[in-house]
């Protein structure tokens, strides 16, 4: 296979599935927010509204654990498509909740469709990260970091779209048709599995169970400020802050949906731009450690000026509002920096053990914010949410204190190849 054929194959392979993670991110936004408004509207408390996304996020660990490992086994095409096969599962699943059913009876079979909803997404995501770094040359670092923030930055951006999706279809057709029409939807996409390479990611040598725990420094420091990053999120975002706009401001489905909606696209659209932001005020080189430490300490800030907005009674829709569009701009760089930095700090024939055991922390991280979010909502409403945050992205910061700088080969191609 010649340069040039190669080349077009790889593009090809990307646009299939960058097309096919987009489809999914679209459904599974639309999902949690189906959910999460839906249950809220019926009654259901905060703290039982997180324990409907509980087995999501825990299987979602679990996954990520062993899914690289599955990938490195079996290939990477395998475990994309078999997410999306436990996504349309999910879907139909909760299309048969009863609302005649006992309360709690109700509440386990929402966790038990939602892990098969939780391994679908990490098994996607996983497969799709591990993929990038498959069709992009080891020494081409900036072409990574690109490729990387695009596919993550359209994908935030898509979950957005999902965000809206899924507030919209409550609204027009209800709880069941629009899972039903969501699942229709992705069925159509486990075609475009047909235009795939088989054994994508796969590795000859076999895996034993001790080589799923990473053994490199950077990742590990990787996977633990990530784990931080993303429970500083998710104990505001998930359960508090719709919450609070629906219950305390009186905010409709469509304005919750479409506030969150258009948050996470701008955070989607900033992480996308953030490679040629850092080469254009940076010094064009790659993103070093000093790049994550400087984002990490600058959204430490952000939930606790918020916090003390709120608590100063600063007119609560100004301060949410102009805080969350803030937080989404520094939290976009260092998402769009970690996912750029686990991949360049990997080599590929470890690709999806690594992506795999990253993931693994980042759906720890979501699994604790969840689980906080609406436990500490319930007792000490958003503030106390927006200072659990706060003290969870110093955790991050200082952990990444200790992350070392790419090797300097790497820094070489980002400048030879202009830094973008």
């Amino acid at each position: 296979m010649t340069v040039s054929t190669a080349s077009r194959a790889n593009f090809r392979n990307y646009i299939l599935v960058t097309l096919t993670y987009w489809g999914f991110t679209i459904t599974d936004g639309a999902l949690r927010l189906l959910v999460l408004l839906y249950f809220n509207n019926i009654g259901y408390t905060p703290i039982q509204i997180a324990s409907l996304f509980l087995f999501y996020e825990v299987f979602g660990v679990v996954t990520n654990f062993l899914g690289g490992w599955i990938g490195s086994q079996l290939g990477l095409k395998v475990t994309l498509y078999a997410g999306l096969g436990l996504q349309i599962l999910s879907l139909v699943l909760l299309s048969f909740l009863n609302p005649a059913w006992a309360q709690w009876i109700a509440v386990l079979y929402v966790m038990m469709a939602q892990a098969f909803s939780g391994v679908a997404k990490d098994l996607t995501k996983m497969s799709t990260k591990s993929a990038i770094r498959l069709v992009v040359p080891q020494d081409a670092q900036s072409a990574l970091f690109k490729w990387v923030a695009i596919l993550t930055g359209s994908k935030n951006a898509l979950k957005g779209v999902g965000f809206f999706v899924g507030s919209a279809l409550l609204g027009a057709f209800g709880f069941v048709h629009s899972l039903w029409i969501m699942a229709g939807c992705l069925f159509l996409l486990l075609f475009t599995g047909l235009f795939l390479p088989k054994g994508m990611g796969k590795i000859k040598a076999k895996v034993k169970f001790s080589q799923l725990f990473s053994k490199s420094k950077e990742i590990n420091i990787l996977s633990a400020a990530r784990f931080f990053l993303f429970g500083s999120r998710d104990v505001w975002f998930v359960v508090g802050l719709p919450v609070f706009l629906r219950s305390v401001l009186g905010w409709s489905f469509s304005q919750v949906g479409g506030f969150l909606a258009c948050w996470v696209i701008g955070y989607g659209m900033i992480q996308s731009l953030a490679p040629t932001l850092i080469r254009q005020f940076g010094s064009g080189r790659p993103p070093q450690a000093k790049t994550v430490q400087f984002w990490t300490f600058s959204l430490v800030a952000v939930p606790a000026a918020i916090a003390l907005a709120l608590q100063l009674n600063v007119p609560a829709n100004a301060v949410i509002v102009g805080g969350l569009l803030l937080f989404g701009v520094v939290f976009a760089f260092n998402s769009a920096v970690h996912s750029y930095q686990v991949l360049a700090f990997t080599d590929d024939d470890k690709v999806a053990l690594n992506v795999g055991f990253y993931y693994m922390a980042n759906s720890g991280g979501r699994l604790a914010g969840t689980v906080l979010s609406g436990l500490i909502y319930q007792f000490y409403g958003l503030v106390g949410c927006l200072w659990v945050s706060a003290a969870l992205v110093l955790a991050a910061a200082m952990v990444t204190r200790k992350l070392p700088d790419p090797k300097p080969s790497r820094a070489i191609a980002w400048q030879a190849e202009g830094g973008d």
